[in-house]
């Protein structure tokens, strides 16, 4: 295999605390890293850098890790442009709009949804973003939901298995039968195609005691599970995602004292999405609080056709610096190391020897231009798994 160095970085942000300034991020400056394959073989100074077949001069530019989005909902079809414009009228949101989506989800066909799914990565990945995860739950039938995942895992490695997004219209009075069809012939049919299972515990969704027969079941059947928790409303679901070992709890905007010191003392993420909060203009979930805790921190951009139709990962960066307390070495890392850590990877989200060489060169001196100059495409290359593809 042929090696690449990339030269003359301006900031190497590592986020392996051992090396360069002993931060978080692991801040080296006038970097250099080395590619062999799919692989970081090498980091350090670019004074140091071994001999390669290739070289790549960042002339000055500061590279991050791939951001890792770890929350999103792409296979879907048809538009909720209306929805939005009404919540932008003085409508508040609320979970039903989902429905909307569900019926144009229903209709389309496979090559229709995974393209959707294509078109959304590829617009992702034009902003940094080398690992997606993307969930089911706008089918709600054995049929539908299967297909989304099938179509999902063509695209990625990272799926969810979401069929209790809400009860499906179909069980609109019977929502004890609809958990029974998500926990047995739904999860039969969509437990091969996902890695993970997911609930969204909310009212007017699922309470506390159907998550948890939701969750268990999937867990039975060799998923992991994560969890939509205390979005909108104060509920059971942080506790809930850490009594089960949930691998995240994401949106956790209405948090007690108790749910945060659960948060820092267990193993589970606090994924937080800026993006539904700013499509919604609902409260801002308080990183500065989880953070100070102890809590492992995630952005992510809970791209959605509903209430966060963003897939930049960038922008929930600049967002979670202006308006949720976190600095930007905080944001970065949540939205790299973070994002990693809320999908149980180690190979992912760090520049360090051994990791997949998933890298964003920006045209900036610095990370900090992300949230300092925000809204600007400030990503100038893309290498995922080694090759550049951006």
């Amino acid at each position: 295999m042929t090696t690449t160095a990339v030269t003359h970085i301006a900031s190497l942000v590592t986020n392996d605390p051992s090396l360069g300034n002993g931060t978080p991020l692991g801040l080296i400056l006038d970097a250099a890293v080395v590619i062999e394959g799919d692989r970081i073989v090498w980091t350090g100074e670019s004074s140091k850098a071994p001999a390669t077949d290739n070289v790549l001069d960042a002339a000055g530019r500061a590279m991050i890790p791939g951001f890792v989005d770890s929350h999103s909902h792409l296979v879907f079809a048809g538009d909720r442009t209306q929805e939005f414009n009404a919540r932008m009228s003085g409508q508040p949101y609320t979970a039903g709009g989902i429905r909307t989506t569900v019926a144009a989800t229903r209709q389309a066909s496979d090559e229709e949804l995974s393209d959707n799914v294509a078109r959304y990565l590829a617009e992702a990945l034009r902003q940094g973003t080398t690992t997606l995860e993307t969930k089911s739950g706008y089918g709600l039938t054995v049929e539908d939901e299967a297909r989304a995942l099938r179509v999902a895992s063509r695209h990625t490695d990272e799926v969810t298995y979401l069929g209790a997004h809400i009860v499906s219209p179909d069980y609109a009075d019977d929502p004890a039968g609809y958990v029974d069809l998500v926990t047995g012939p739904m999860l039969e049919a969509c437990a091969p195609h996902a890695r993970w299972i997911d609930v969204f515990c909310e009212r007017g969704a699922f309470d506390g005691d159907q998550a948890r027969a939701i969750l268990t079941a999937g867990r039975a059947k060799g998923l992991h599970p994560r969890i939509h928790a205390n979005q909108l409303t104060y509920g059971p679901g942080v506790q809930l995602a850490v009594e089960l070992d949930a691998a995240s709890a994401d949106h956790c905007t209405h948090l007690t004292d108790a749910d945060v010191d659960a948060l820092g003392q267990g193993n589970t993420v606090a994924t937080l999405l800026p993006g539904a909060e700013f499509s919604t203009r609902a409260t801002w979930p308080d990183a500065r609080r989880l953070l100070e805790a102890g809590a492992t921190v995630a952005l992510s951009t809970d791209c959605n056709p509903g209430s966060s139709f963003t897939s930049s990962m960038p922008f929930c960066v600049a967002l979670a610096v202006r308006d949720m307390g976190m600095t930007p070495d905080e944001a970065l890392w949540s939205a790299t190391a973070g994002g990693a850590a809320a999908l149980r990877r180690t190979d992912i989200g760090r520049i360090t020897p051994g990791a997949r060489a998933d890298l964003v060169l920006l045209d900036a001196p610095s990370h900090v231009h992300l949230a300092y100059r925000p809204g600007v495409p400030l990503v100038s290359a893309v290498w995922r798994g080694g090759e550049r593809v951006e």
